[in-house]
């Protein structure tokens, strides 16, 4: 039975006629339904959003990255459709799961999208399904949460069903490396699991690196991120130490970046953004806490690039009194709401909180 399932699903997916069911048709989903349009597959992308759906299915595109003349020519020949209706993973042969993965007041990871994803997925699974769980999320994840609950109706693992992780690595706005020549990495819950989530990724990625488990593959995201919070929280630090020592910190920063070897160049600026790099690693830090072990590095660097929206503030006070100026009634202008540059995406912008302490301060 098993390897009736498996190679029958491996069949489907060689002459793409395995119907694949993307789970949140935002900045990582709908770029994954259109790789997978291209590459034969038939795609269902459900949303909870009515307006996104309606955006999508008359030829349009809410995502930055994805033409709307792109999504309106799979559209049009049937290979794409989005709905609000749930009901349409019972006709999917592959489910990928790209859904949000904040955190909440008192940043803990919050995974009732997650839950939710996964509890839709097992009303509605039938045998020979794979699952694919895309969002970033902390190690264990995929097996303690989604296994658990799809396991739940009938099916074994490996055998009536498939289940994966493979993180997403989109980097909105980047001209160069998009999702069809960004490397996928891929871990399954057993070596069937990876084995088909491989083949499937296969046929829409340039690349793809298998790993031995869902959990390896969720902490590889988790190092991606936190490495860049790390060096941003350092180059950040180094700012504020130029700062006291009276040098220019993009100097030394340009002059450091010569050396071939042993050194990569981080910037600093007035804190993080975007929906991953301020939120991944207290994914990591929350689940190391259950496991009585402190991430120092992951929450230093998150104080001090959290705190630089204030020493922006600061230093534009300190400015303005040069010129005889105080800060309570000037007007300044913000000029870059967006986390980073070229895009629309205001998730998570340091120019948020740098508005707003601005205009605490009148």
């Amino acid at each position: 039975m098993t390897e009736n399932r498996l190679e029958e699903l491996l069949n489907k997916i060689s002459h793409r006629t395995a119907r694949v069911c993307v789970i949140g048709m935002g900045y990582v989903g709908l770029p994954l339904a259109v790789e997978a349009c291209n590459a034969g597959f038939v795609v269902d992308g459900y949303d909870v959003s009515e307006r996104k759906a309606k955006i999508i299915n008359s030829g349009g595109s809410d995502v930055d990255d994805i033409p709307p003349e792109t999504v309106k020519k799979f559209v049009d020949s049937g290979k794409l459709t989005c709905t609000t209706d749930p009901a349409v993973m019972a006709n999917a042969d592959i489910i990928l799961i790209c859904v949000p993965t904040p955190l909440n007041k008192t940043k803990d990871p919050d995974v009732s999208y997650i839950l939710d994803a996964g509890e839709k997925i097992r009303k509605y699974i039938t045998e020979g399904t794979l699952a694919v769980l895309e969002s970033t999320t902390y190690p264990g994840t995929t097996e303690e949460l989604i296994l658990p609950m799809l396991e739940e109706s009938g099916l074994k693992i490996g055998e009536g069903f498939f289940l994966a992780f493979s993180p997403e690595r989109v980097d909105p706005g980047n001209p160069v490396y998009q999702t069809h020549n960004t490397p996928k990495v891929v871990g399954g819950v057993t070596p069937a699991c990876t084995r088909v989530a491989r083949a499937f990724y296969e046929t829409t990625i340039e690349k793809v690196v298998p790993v031995s488990s869902t959990k390896a593959a969720e902490m590889v995201k988790l190092l991606e991120n936190t490495f860049r919070s790390v060096n941003i929280g350092l180059v950040n630090e180094v700012a504020l130490m130029c700062d006291r020592l009276g040098i220019d910190v993009w100097e030394i920063i340009d002059a450091a970046a010569t050396k071939p070897f042993g050194f990569m160049p981080f910037y600093p600026g007035p804190g993080l953004g975007g929906h991953c790099i301020p939120i991944d690693p207290h994914y990591l830090s929350w689940k190391l806490k259950s496991l009585n072990y402190y991430a120092r590095f992951i929450e230093l660097a998150g104080e001090i690039n959290g705190n630089m929206p204030a020493y922006v503030v600061a230093q534009t006070a300190d400015l303005l009194n040069k010129f005889g100026k105080p800060i309570n009634g000037c007007k300044i202008v913000v000029l870059g709401i967006a986390y980073k540059r070229d895009i629309s995406d205001v998730r998570e912008s340091p120019s948020l909180d740098l508005l707003e302490i601005l205009q605490e301060k009148g």
